[in-house]
C-alpha cells in the first residue's frame, strides 16, 4: 500500500513539474521523463536579458533563407496584424459561437496549466502507440464527453484503469488543439511555412531544382520555432516528439508522418475558420511541411550552431571570430543592435586571432583592420559565387556603398549586359590601380600627376 502511494505522489509531482516555465525549468530532469525544452543557456539569456539584439539575430537569419515580402515580414515581426485566408461570415460567426461556452482548458487560450492537463493525454498516448488508426479512428463520443469535463476542471486523471480507450485521448487531444483561439504554429508564421516549404536545391547553372534543401529547411525552422510564444514552443515539441514516435511505429499503428501530418494539419497550422477550398491549393504543401516537422523533429528545437556561439561570445566576451560562410558585414556591439547576418553554415569554422592581440589583451588597429578587410574579401568572393538572384545583386550594392571598398571589381560577375566601366566601378579600378602609387609618392613627397587609366 505504502508502495502504491509513493507511485502517486511521484506521478503528481511529476505532473506539478511540468507547469514550471517553458524555458527555465530548474528542476534536475528525469530520465524517465520528456524535458519540454531544455534551451541553450546563453542564447536564453541574450534571448531574455537583450530582446531586441536576439530579435534582430533571428530575423536577419530568417530573411537570409527565405524572402518575405514587406508585408509578410511585418507580419511576421507583429508590425501589422497577420492577413491569412479567411472563410464566409456564415461560418466565422457559426464557430465563434460554438466555442463561447469555453472552459478552463478547450478553447481558452494556451497556458503553462491547460499544457498540463494535456500533457497527460499526451502521456497516456506515449505507452499505446500500437494502437492501429491511431489518431484516425474516432473515439466514443460519451467517453469523450467524461474526459473533457474532467480536463476542464483540472482534474488528475488515471488513465491506466481502463475507463478509456486510446482512441479517446487522441480524438480529444486533436479537439483541444482545434478549439485553440489561434493556431498552435500561429497566424504571424503563416507565410514564413509556405515558404520555408519551397526551399531546394540549385543546379550547376544556378537554377531551382524540385529537390527540398533539407539542412536550409531545417535551419530555418530552427530559428522560426526560436520566435514562437513559450508556451506554444513547448506544447509543439511535445507535441512533434509524439508524433514522431508515433510515425516510427507504423509498422503497428498504421500511420506514417504524411499520415498524421493530414490529421493534424488542420488543428495546428491551418488559419482558423477556414475551409479546405479557402486554401487555394497550399493544402498539400501544408501537410507536407508538418509531415517534415515530424520526421526531423529531434533536430529542430536546437538553436543554430552559429546562434549558439553568438550568444557565448556576446557574454563572454571571446577574440574568436566567425569566417567562411560568415555573412557578417559589420560587427555588433553588446549595446548596439545587430548590424550584422551570422553564418549560415551549421557549424562555422572559427579563427582564433588571439596571437594578434597586444600585452594588454585587445587587438592592435592595423592589425583589426587588417584582418576586417581580409574578411571582407573572402566574403565578397563567397557572394560573387552565388546563383544569380535578386539577394546577390542586393548584396553587391551593399558592398559598393561601402566608404572604403576592399574587393576588387575586376572579379565581379555582371548581372546584367552593361560596360563596367561605369562611374562608380571605374572609380574603384582606379583606386585599385593607382593606390600603391599615390601612396609611396605621398611617402617620398614628390606626387605628381600620373597618366591616366588607359
Amino acid at each position: 500500500m505504502a508502495t502504491k502511494n509513493n507511485s502517486q505522489n511521484n506521478l503528481r509531482l511529476d505532473r506539478r513539474e511540468t507547469k514550471c516555465s517553458a524555458f527555465l525549468c530548474r528542476e534536475k530532469p528525469d530520465a524517465n521523463q520528456p524535458v519540454i525544452f531544455n534551451p541553450d543557456f546563453f542564447v536564453e539569456r541574450l534571448k531574455h536579458e537583450h530582446p531586441q539584439t536576439f530579435l534582430d539575430l533571428v530575423l536577419s537569419n530568417i530573411t537570409r533563407l527565405i524572402d518575405l515580402p514587406g508585408e509578410e515580414f511585418a507580419q511576421l515581426t507583429g508590425e501589422s496584424e497577420p492577413k491569412v485566408p479567411s472563410s464566409s461570415g456564415f461560418l466565422r460567426s457559426f464557430n465563434f459561437r460554438k466555442r463561447k461556452e469555453k472552459g478552463l482548458i478547450f478553447g481558452a487560450p494556451l497556458t503553462e496549466e491547460g499544457i498540463a492537463q494535456i500533457y497527460q493525454l499526451i502521456e497516456y498516448l506515449s505507452k499505446n502507440l500500437h494502437v492501429e488508426g491511431l489518431f484516425r479512428v474516432p473515439g466514443h463520443s460519451l467517453r469523450q464527453a467524461a474526459l473533457r469535463e474532467m480536463l476542464n476542471t483540472a482534474a488528475e486523471i488515471d488513465l491506466e484503469t481502463g475507463d478509456f480507450h486510446p482512441n479517446d485521448a487522441a480524438t480529444l487531444l486533436k479537439v483541444y488543439l482545434g478549439e485553440l483561439p489561434e493556431p498552435l504554429l500561429t497566424h504571424r508564421h503563416y507565410h514564413a511555412h509556405l515558404k520555408i516549404g519551397e526551399l531546394t536545391h540549385f543546379d550547376e547553372k544556378g537554377n531551382k531544382t524540385n529537390v527540398p534543401d533539407k539542412e536550409r529547411q531545417i535551419e530555418a525552422f530552427q530559428l522560426l520555432f526560436m520566435l514562437l510564444p513559450p508556451t506554444n514552443r513547448s506544447l509543439l515539441k511535445l507535441l512533434l516528439d509524439l508524433l514522431y514516435h508515433t510515425a516510427r511505429s507504423q509498422h503497428m499503428n498504421k500511420m506514417s508522418a504524411i499520415n498524421l501530418a493530414t490529421m493534424f494539419a488542420p488543428h495546428i497550422i491551418w488559419p482558423k475558420n477556414v475551409t479546405a477550398s479557402d486554401l487555394q491549393g497550399n493544402i498539400e504543401k501544408l501537410n507536407n511541411g508538418v509531415a517534415f516537422l515530424i520526421r526531423h523533429s529531434q533536430k529542430l528545437f536546437k538553436a543554430p550552431v552559429y546562434i549558439k556561439e553568438y550568444a557565448r561570445l556576446f557574454y563572454t566576451g571571446s577574440k574568436t571570430l566567425q569566417s567562411n560562410d560568415d555573412l557578417t558585414l559589420s560587427s555588433g556591439s553588446k549595446t548596439g543592435s545587430i548590424a550584422a547576418i551570422i553564418a549560415p553554415s551549421p557549424s562555422p569554422s572559427m579563427r582564433s586571432i588571439a596571437g594578434e592581440t597586444s600585452s594588454t589583451g585587445t587587438i592592435k588597429p592595423s592589425e583589426n583592420q587588417s584582418y576586417t578587410e581580409s574578411c571582407l574579401r573572402e566574403l565578397y568572393m563567397q557572394v560573387n559565387s552565388m546563383p544569380e538572384s535578386a539577394k546577390k545583386k542586393k548584396l553587391i550594392r551593399q558592398f559598393e556603398k561601402q566608404p572604403d571598398p576592399t574587393f576588387s571589381a575586376e572579379t565581379r560577375t555582371p548581372f546584367i549586359k552593361r560596360h563596367w566601366r561605369s562611374r562608380s566601378a571605374g572609380g574603384v579600378i582606379k583606386r585599385k590601380a593607382l593606390g600603391g602609387q599615390i601612396s609611396a609618392a605621398k611617402e617620398n613627397g614628390t606626387l605628381q600627376s600620373l597618366p591616366p587609366c588607359s
